[in-house]
């Protein structure tokens, strides 16, 4: 049965007050291993191309390079994931589809047409946007529902949630974060990139006390990720997964980094 508005206004608070008394995280300053810097990160990166300019060729490179380093996924535009899904098919690394990308504002019907459509082409993760305003308007159950339809018509693919937390407070973020877990999410995420700001410690760790009580949903940190030093920052907060479009230079960093060791 749908919860109301109300009813998820009162459950929202309750979470939201729960959160609040959990510990903070708090960075141990340590040196990283070279197992942390190594093989290892490559596989938690979603290489990713999603300017509106990027052309055939540039998404080829954009398989090849995720071909070489072994990552996780290429995360691009529905327009290319039939081209991403063939190129990188037999491999280690899959293809991801943005939906309803970068504001989040389409109707659900469109996200859930937008999310069939690219797991026909070979989509095996889809990052959406929520419908941004249902939430700072307090319908959480059009949130809800929002996600709920996408995932119903990813047919089971793991479907990445982006809350965009630079225009949410932290009550909001624990909201939408609450619900997106309830809703079947794999993952909650941060930012499309395309509204400035970015991916922070601080907004990593508390989706990451949220969702922990799921045991199955993670966090990708995405957004203003471009060295290997703030990759690190976010996985050490709790990150799973790191969306970036400087996967290249992070992993010959963490090819330089291992080698001093």
């Amino acid at each position: 049965m749908a919860r109301t508005n109300e009813q998820w206004d009162l459950l929202i608070q309750d979470k939201v007050v729960e959160i609040k008394e959990l510990p903070k995280f708090s960075p141990v300053a340590s040196r990283p291993s070279p197992l942390t810097t190594g093989v290892t990160i490559a596989i938690t990166i979603d290489h990713t191309l999603l300017k509106p300019d990027a052309t055939s060729t540039q998404i080829d490179e954009l398989c090849d390079q995720a071909l070489q380093y072994k990552f996780k996924s290429c995360c691009v535009n529905g327009a290319y994931v039939s081209q991403v899904s063939k190129r990188l098919s037999g491999s280690s690394s899959i293809a991801c589809c943005v939906i309803g990308f970068p504001l989040g504002a389409g109707t659900t019907k469109a996200k859930a047409f937008e999310a069939r459509q690219a797991v026909e082409d070979g989509a095996k993760e889809i990052d959406m946007v929520i419908n941004i305003g249902a939430l700072k308007s307090g319908d959480y159950a059009l949130v809800h529902e929002d996600i709920r339809s996408v995932v119903d018509a990813s047919a089971g693919n793991a479907v990445k949630v982006i809350l965009e937390t630079v225009l949410l407070s932290d009550e909001e973020k624990i909201a939408a974060s609450f619900v997106a877990a309830e809703a079947g999410a794999a993952f909650v995420k941060t930012c499309t990139g395309f509204l400035g700001g970015g991916a922070s410690v601080a907004d990593v760790a508390l989706m990451k006390r949220t969702v922990q009580y799921k045991g199955n949903v993670k966090v990708k940190a995405s957004a203003g990720i471009r060295s290997l030093n703030t990759c690190l920052e976010m996985l050490e907060a709790g990150a799973d997964r790191i969306g970036t479009s400087s996967g290249v230079a992070i992993m010959q960093n963490a090819d330089s980094n291992a080698d001093a060791y």
